[in-house]
């Protein structure tokens, strides 16, 4: 008999409305150590781990000298606006849509633990997730598998576990079809219907809640 698959959902920019807020405090941290990118370069990464982000704007050179700092800053850039971030339309809604069919649901953040905490407030989903990841769990972020086969682990399931992943950028539905999960995806992340699902995603929605009112046309069985 079949089964609901294990949902596994990435939290900044798929529950919380945080993107444009993380490419703003990119852009701010490396300007600050004299690096000056397009801030639509810098969202169009928002998605990879903050681990890849400066070699991926810059090259190794950028990373090696300044990678770290880059980092630090971001957090301190980032924690300035952080009460600025809201809740994505319906996304506790579709925790608690996925929870009442049967999914079990980890949430696979790669963020840093004090921000999963105010995102895990902020949403009010501590008693609906069963677990969650943080950027302490994985060394290398997406769109390696490693966090989503972690946030499995979580669970107690084997990395090939029957899951299906819900995310907001290529790199989440990169990180999925390693994984071996099939991805929805919404648009908050500000990438285009034809890229998303070039990359390989099953379906795409405006909003959390558009997803959890599509649930049930959707076969999420295993």
């Amino acid at each position: 008999m079949s089964s609901p698959r294990i949902a596994v959902l990435d939290v900044d920019g798929t529950l919380v409305d945080t993107n444009y807020q993380h490419a703003l405090a990119w852009y701010r941290a490396l300007r600050s150590l004299g690096e000056t990118y397009p801030i639509w370069r810098i969202h169009r990464l928002i998605g990879m781990g903050g681990d890849r982000l400066p070699a991926a704007l810059g090259g190794d050179d950028v990373e090696a000298r300044i990678g770290d700092r880059a980092r630090e800053r971001w957090t301190e850039e980032f924690d300035r606006v952080i009460d600025e971030v809201a809740p994505l339309p319906g996304a506790r809604d579709l925790v608690q849509a996925l929870r009442e069919r049967g999914h079990r649901v980890v949430l696979a953040s790669s963020g840093k633990a004090k921000h999963v905490d105010h995102s895990l407030d902020l949403l009010d989903l501590r008693d609906l997730a069963e677990a969650w990841t943080t950027s302490d769990d994985v060394e290398s972020s997406k769109p390696a598998p490693d966090l989503l086969e972690v946030a499995l682990q979580k669970l107690g399931e084997p990395a090939d576990a029957p899951s299906v992943m819900v995310g907001d950028s290529v790199f989440d539905v990169e990180a999925a079809k390693k994984a071996g999960m099939p991805a929805l995806v919404v648009r908050s992340g500000g990438f285009g219907d034809d890229e998303l699902r070039g990359a390989g995603a099953l379906d795409v929605f405006d909003t959390p809640g558009d997803l959890a009112a599509a649930l049930d046309r959707l076969d999420l069985s295993a």
